[in-house]
């Protein structure tokens, strides 16, 4: 779970998510491991006290690097961890917890799984990026999914790594977005499993208006060079 400036939920987000693991796995080692991304807020301060606090709660601290890079960082320190299983959601609070047992359901079908937002209440612009790399990802590799970038997400650990392996270099702004294709390229079945999302209540979102365009462009490019190398890095995660 990355974290940016979200200490007006913070709190609320995590007791909700280690509440939920404590009492759907009983008897397994879980954590719910956060990469606060240099958040400028109380988010921190408040991490730093709820890891005392909370028995499987995991805090990591580091300098903004950007939501992808905070994902990225979460997913290692899950491998770091050996983690069977990986799933990974935001801290926002559009999420409902419950909705995981949809994707575990599944996990004997596919090593990666993924949910979607059916009805998604986010700002014109997130919906129009969204939309924007759809149909960027059906053209360019031609593949369809429903919502490549999505934070709700269920990965075996070791295709988890085997992906790792694959991600392009330097890292991409969107890295979700690359799993994803990997993903469904090398044979997994990702489902595109109906998701609640809620009305954020609280924080500010990471893209804005001003830079819609410079985000679109970037991730074009990221994508369209990334095909030069996927059919090789598919046969080295089949491998």
């Amino acid at each position: 779970m990355p974290a940016y400036n979200e200490q007006d939920c913070i709190e609320k987000v995590v007791y909700n998510w280690t509440d939920f693991l404590k009492k759907t796995f009983p008897n397994d080692n879980t954590t719910l491991i956060v990469i606060n991304d240099g958040s400028k807020d109380n988010t921190k301060v408040l991490l730093d006290k709820l890891e005392k606090e909370v028995s499987n709660l995991t805090v990591i601290n580091q300098k903004n690097g950007g939501h992808g890079n905070a994902v990225v960082n979460g997913y290692r320190k899950a491998l770091e961890l050996n983690s069977e299983y990986v799933f990974q959601t935001d801290s926002d609070d559009q999420f409902v917890s419950d909705d995981f047992k949809k994707l575990w359901e599944k996990r004997e079908q596919s090593q990666f799984i993924l949910g979607y937002r059916e009805v998604r209440h986010d700002a014109g612009v997130r919906l129009f990026i969204t939309k924007f790399l759809r149909g960027t990802i059906s053209t360019v590799y031609g593949t369809f999914i429903m919502d490549s970038n999505i934070p709700f997400r269920l990965i075996k650990g070791s295709f988890l790594q085997k992906l790792m392996n694959q991600l392009p270099n330097p890292e991409p702004f969107a890295p979700n977005i690359f799993l994803s294709v990997m993903a469904k390229k090398s044979g997994q079945e990702l489902f595109d499993i109906p998701i609640t999302h809620k009305d954020r209540e609280t924080g500010t979102v990471s893209i804005v208006k001003w830079n819609l365009w410079k985000v679109c462009i970037r991730s074009f490019k990221e994508l369209l060079r990334f095909r030069l190398e996927l059919n090789k890095k598919v046969r080295a995660i089949r491998a």
